[in-house]
């Protein structure tokens, strides 16, 4: 506490008092911030030694994970550094323990890394043992949870808060109790100060001076004992209801709990009657209403519809990968190998740098004729009641749920299938390639990499209104023209056509079903994607696997990927097996791993992909493959791969600077919805309420979606008026649809490779957009 002198001269006694009384109290020093975290190497067992992990230092709390990445989502362990030991054992090595099971072995890179630990850690450990102390004094029974939050677990974090909102108060209320007794003090002091003065027998003007500050000194005096009484009565308030108020939060915390587990309770009984119903009506049918040929496009099967995404244990792999001898190559004509020579030949295209491309399609530099954008408004940090909206969403399909766009991000499931496209190159290598089974390779790798683009985008797309389009065309930069168009809207479908002047064609209709679960969502994409390569005719078709979007309720958001796709071409009969391991908090592998295996008509195996989602795939050539190794978790042996090196044949472009505050959109996402001249009325572009999100202004698109969603519905009534009047005048039956729509620009037809209905590009579009005649589309916005 600062001292004060007291002078002898009146004046200067008044006024260094007065300064004294006026200055804040300056804030203790403390080191910058309450988080540590950076790379150390743990110690983890004798064969494996030390092993570099993330490390945290937070709230007392050291936890530490095996990437970056698990931050998220997976803990790998925590010490609470309030009852822990820190020693150090050498230049760069120190310890951690709890005196119980917990004991940390670390290891800097340094020594002055190591001096950095042990200082923040000391800090911490002093902090933390200082809180549980006051902890312990005042009784509290609202103490932290010392275990961090994991998937589904967001009480532990705001249980922090609340303690730390608590503790904020609480030192408020100490520098509240040391203001009142320098006040307190200080104006004792004042008072007998003028009371010296008084005593002294001044005369004139200057008696007069001292007897009118003397009353103001007293008036002063007053309102001090008044302030000085009211800080009194609130610190003996604050101190008594102190507990009382950390009990109610308490019970609000548990109140909040009941209501998550009643919650999901509700899902869970929705779920076993959804299927019994399903069930008993199956049973119902007759034979020749059940197709041996699966789930159609226009409805999800039981086994997708129903499946529960729990944490899963670690599955055995279906494949083992060896190298191969290094000489392996040398005896490819030998029977062993099993290889031709031909086939060697395409071993070496794809093993070399650059890979194999079609000689007699030179490459040809394409410049960019317009400068895209870069950089989007950010988005802005609007607080929502979650529960209000999502107690009335199980069960329902989620394009029938009216939902606020700050759900949303600002763009169109029109443009979010556009953005398969982020990685195009990859169709472009595999139209010059020339074997079917390296094109194989490209083309499995182009099906993996449109989901890198989902692992941090956990916004929902805005619904395409019916008869919505979107054109991207990228001819002059990257040699491809692609084309969206909302051909139905219940249910949802998107048909998209995209053609390339390097030789492909892909096209490809969606229908998204999806599914809220309580805890989680699940969307499963129904339809066909297909590639179409001018060399060799060569087709190729397969299908999305199920996303499904965590900690709907409470927690950090996160996207996994899961399930299996089937690329087959359908002009040489090769086939390409991915399977997408979902997340398995007991995993020893990589997060979102995805694994492959190339294979002939014949079910030989040629090569094998393996890698992740969201970051990198690789490719390596079969030199052999055998029948052996352990057993799977069905009894069946595994199937032992000899493979060469692996060589890299797709990784995911890095993020745009200050990408966190754009909704994680990439570069290419970043540019889809900037306003271009000449495109249609109808293009997503044009979307008032999805231009209104972009700018920031939520309150007005949330109107404005309102709007055309009842614009929407107006004129689909309309439709149904109509064909109800034509049912009446033709008799037609009464199975007709009730809905006339036509699409603008694609037929619906019987597609000849799967035998499903589906819209195909009849063409018009682009000829239509040089012309500028749009007078025949409809008013959609």
């Amino acid at each position: 506490m600062r001292q004060i002198t007291m002078f002898k001269v009146p004046h200067t006694r008044l006024l260094i008092l007065g300064a004294v009384m006026s200055e804040p109290k300056t804030p203790t020093p403390t080191p910058a911030g309450d988080t540590y975290k950076g790379w150390v190497f743990k110690w983890t067992n004798y064969i494996k030694g030390y092993q570099r992990r993330w490390f945290v230092l937070s709230n007392g709390l050291l936890s530490y994970y095996r990437t970056q990445a698990e931050m998220g989502h997976t803990c790998r362990g925590t010490i609470n550094l309030a009852t822990a030991t820190i020693t150090v054992d050498d230049a760069c090595n120190f310890v951690i323990s709890n005196g119980g099971a917990q004991t940390y072995h670390l290891k800097a890179s340094c020594e002055v890394e190591r001096q950095r630990w042990i200082t923040a850690l000391e800090l911490a450990k002093a902090k933390a043992a200082r809180m549980q102390a006051e902890s312990d004094d005042s009784g509290d029974d609202f103490s932290p949870s010392s275990t961090p939050a994991a998937p589904g677990q967001g009480g532990a974090s705001q249980n922090s808060e609340v303690q730390s909102a608590l503790r904020t108060l609480g030192s408020k209320v100490e520098d509240l109790s040391t203001c009142n007794d320098l006040i307190s003090k200080h104006g004792s002091a004042l008072q007998r100060s003028l009371s010296e003065l008084d005593s002294l027998r001044l005369t004139g003007e200057a008696g007069d001076k001292i007897r009118q500050v003397t009353e103001r000194a007293t008036l002063f005096r007053i309102t001090s004992n008044a302030m000085i009484n009211a800080c009194r009565d609130f610190l003996t308030l604050a101190q008594a209801h102190s507990k009382r108020w950390q009990k109610a939060f308490q019970a609000e915390r548990d109140q909040r709990v009941r209501l998550e587990e009643t919650l999901e309770q509700l899902a869970k009984q929705h779920n076993h009657l959804e299927r019994a119903f399903r069930g008993a009506a199956q049973s119902n049918a007759t034979a020749d209403n059940k197709s041996a040929a699966g789930p159609g496009k226009g409805e999800a099967s039981d086994e997708d519809d129903d499946n529960e995404f729990f944490d899963a244990m670690e599955e055995a792999p279906e494949f083992i990968t060896v190298p191969a001898d290094p000489q392996f190559h040398k005896r490819s004509s030998s029977n062993i190998s099993g290889f031709n020579s031909e086939m060697c030949a395409d071993d070496q295209s794809l093993n070399e740098e650059p890979l194999a491309m079609n000689p007699e399609s030179p490459s040809q530099e394409l410049v960019p004729l317009k400068q895209r954008r870069t950089r989007i408004p950010d988005k802005p940090n609007y607080s929502l009641n979650l529960w209000s909206i999502m107690k009335n969403c199980i069960g329902k399909e989620l394009s029938k749920i009216p939902m606020p766009v700050n759900f949303n991000e600002p763009i169109s499931m029109l443009q979010r299938l556009s953005e398969d496209l982020e990685y195009h190159e990859l169709l472009d290598k595999a139209s010059k390639c020339q074997s079917s089974l390296e094109q194989m390779c490209y083309v499995a790798a182009f099906s993996v990499s449109s989901y890198s683009t989902t692992v941090h985008r956990t916004g929902k797309p805005f619904n395409p209104l019916l008869g919505e389009t979107y054109e991207l065309d990228r001819r002059r930069e990257s040699g491809y023209r692609s084309l969206c168009e909302q051909v139905s809207h219940h249910p949802p479908a998107a048909a998209h056509h995209v053609i390339s002047d390097r030789g492909w064609t892909l096209r490809q209709e969606i229908t998204v079903a999806s599914k809220f679960r309580g805890k989680y969502l699940s969307i499963m994409p129904l339809g066909t994607i297909h590639a179409i390569f001018e060399k060799g005719n060569n087709h190729y078709t397969w299908k999305k696997v199920t996303t499904t979007v965590h900690n709907i309720i409470v927690g950090k958001l996160w996207i996994d990927q899961s399930g299996e796709i089937d690329v087959v071409n359908h002009t040489t009969g090769d086939r390409c097996h991915l399977k997408f391991a979902p997340y398995s908090y007991f995993s020893r592998d990589v997060a979102r791993k995805v694994t492959g295996v190339v294979m002939d008509k014949d079910g030989k195996a040629h090569y094998v992909l393996s890698g992740t989602w969201d970051e990198k795939m690789e490719f390596s050539r079969v030199m052999q493959s055998s029948r052996g190794g352990e057993n799977g978790t069905e009894g069946k042996q595994k199937t032992v791969y000899q493979t060469l090196k692996a060589r890299e044949v797709w990784r995911r472009n890095p993020l745009p600077e200050g990408a966190e505050t754009m909704y994680y959109f990439t570069a290419l996402a970043l540019t889809l919805n900037e306003l271009e001249d000449a495109v249609a009325p109808t293009d997503s572009r044009r979307r008032p309420d999805q231009r209104l999100m972009e700018d920031g202004r939520w309150e007005e698109a949330n109107a404005e979606k309102q709007r055309l969603e009842e614009k929407q519905r107006s004129a689909r009534r309309e439709r149904e008026r109509e064909a109800a009047s034509q049912r009446t005048s033709s008799q037609s039956e009464e199975g007709t649809p009730h809905d006339n729509h036509q699409a603008l620009w694609f037929d619906r037809c019987e597609d000849r490779i799967t035998g499903e209905q589906i819209h195909i590009y009849k063409g018009g579009y682009w000829e239509t957009k040089d012309r500028g005649s749009w007078e025949d589309l409809p008013d959609i916005f």
